[in-house]
């Protein structure tokens, strides 16, 4: 039997992209591993049992930071984000590292915790038998800030499954008009207050949900609807429960996605799986998840995204790649995901 352990520390964070990627590729490798195969969750302490109660489970101790007990019984190790203070100290134990961005840099973030933060990332790889990033960007970018010490490294593309509720219809808030759909972090990164603008000349809403990590910034974006006189259909929401998640991608008329910093970008494949235009930033990897399906903000202007946003609607309504796009979406899925990593797992037995 071949025992692999994975890293769900990064669940601890509730509704963010992170714990959806842990807890649908956790799920994920359970499908598709073989029968010699024997998967561990190391979690948050109260989700024991998250992934089934059959299955084996090591709770995180922050005592772990200081002394890793050895698990020897434990052939790979997979690290599922890439500063985290949790590693194996077996040094028997393979080790498998994913990278999903490295967006501290390209948030202009001070440049002593620019340093910190690489220090912590370079220390993972360093421990690490084999490197996995989520996109091409992200693995450009480790090479050009970090030293890969001449270890394997693959690109592996996250995917992700809309969790689907056809029966649905009581959203957290029901727009009243035609609406615009954003989710991620409230916070300056997903730069989601350049998009009022998007609301003049026309009626649409904009509905905008995610947890707030950032109260000021949620102001920004209240502000900036006040100062283009569409305060009335801006709602920032919040956190949002996986059924208004589906309803609100399912019934939107477009979906904007103007983030400044991401490794992936699941939201932009949830969006495509629903046949749903979408309007991305051109920065870091949402060229290379959006594709030529997507639109792109290539600047945030008022005047170009409103150019941007009116002319990709005449196009999408003109050229209906509806189905282009949920094929799109179909090869971003996890199992696909499951099964690569797999095969990196057992090259390390």
């Amino acid at each position: 039997m071949h025992h692999i352990l994975f890293d769900c520390e990064t669940m601890k964070y509730a509704n963010t992209g992170l714990y959806e990627y842990c807890k649908q590729f956790g799920h994920a490798l359970l499908r598709n591993k073989a029968d010699d195969e024997k998967i561990t969750y190391y979690v948050p302490p109260g989700l024991k049992g998250f992934f089934g109660v059959e299955h084996q489970y090591i709770t995180i101790n922050k005592l772990h930071r200081l002394i890793m007990p050895s698990f020897s019984y434990l052939d790979v190790w997979h690290t599922s984000f890439q500063s985290t203070h949790y590693r194996p100290s077996n040094k028997n134990i393979g080790h498998v590292l994913t990278i999903h961005d490295l967006n501290f840099i390209h948030e202009k973030k001070n440049p002593k915790k620019v340093a910190s933060f690489l220090k912590k990332v370079q220390k993972n790889i360093d421990r690490a038998d084999h490197v996995v990033t989520i996109s091409k960007f992200v693995l450009e970018d480790v090479k050009r800030h970090l030293d890969l010490r001449n270890k394997p490294a693959s690109v592996i593309y996250n995917g992700g499954v809309l969790e689907t509720f056809p029966d649905f219809d009581a959203p957290d808030y029901r727009p009243q008009r035609p609406f615009i759909f954003n989710i991620g972090s409230i916070d300056a990164k997903k730069n989601a207050h350049v998009l009022p603008p998007l609301l003049q000349g026309n009626d649409y809403e904009l509905v905008i949900a995610g947890p707030v990590f950032d109260e000021e910034y949620k102001n920004k974006i209240l502000s900036a609807a006040e100062q283009y006189g569409v305060a009335d259909r801006v709602k920032v929401l919040g956190s949002i429960s996986n059924k208004s998640r589906y309803w609100y991608y399912h019934h939107c008329t477009a979906f904007a996605f103007p983030s400044l910093a991401e490794g992936f970008g699941l939201p932009v494949v949830e969006a495509l799986s629903e046949g749903k235009p979408c309007f991305l930033s051109d920065r870091t990897s949402l060229p290379e998840v959006g594709g030529p399906l997507c639109y792109y903000f290539h600047e945030f202007t008022d005047t170009v995204m409103q150019k941007t946003f009116t002319e990709g609607m005449a196009h999408f309504n003109a050229t209906q790649p509806i189905a282009a796009m949920k094929e799109r979406a179909a090869s971003l899925n996890l199992d696909n995901t499951a099964k690569h990593y797999l095969q990196i797992y057992r090259g390390l037995y």
